[in-house]
């Protein structure tokens, strides 16, 4: 059960949905006598909110490699055109500006 889900299948909104159970089942546990509930639902409960970590860690590894190697890629192209990065910030900037100064009126 520690890790039901492989990281590929596993989506932000599959991870939230678990969170939101997790915390759910926490705070029925929090709100009734802590006698009701045996060790073996405390162990449950601490097993599926470490895979529930694990899973979220895995998921910001990912996206930080994903972050970082697409800084590095615009870095270089910049580095490598640098007229044509100005040009495209200034028509970005322009048209921004344009977009906006329409909404305001």
């Amino acid at each position: 059960m520690k890790n039901r889900n492989t990281s590929e299948t596993t989506t932000p909104s599959d991870l939230l949905s678990d969170l939101r159970s997790l915390v759910v089942e926490a705070e029925q546990m929090m709100e009734s006598s802590g006698t009701e509930y045996s060790a073996d639902a405390v162990d449950a409960l601490r097993a599926r909110y470490e895979a529930v970590q694990e899973r979220l860690g895995v998921m910001y590894a990912s996206a930080k490699k994903n972050v970082v190697a697409g800084a590095k890629c615009t870095d270089e192209a910049i580095r490598s055109h640098p007229y044509q990065a100005i040009a495209i910030a200034a028509g970005v900037g322009l048209l921004a500006g344009v977009l906006i100064g329409r909404r305001s009126q």
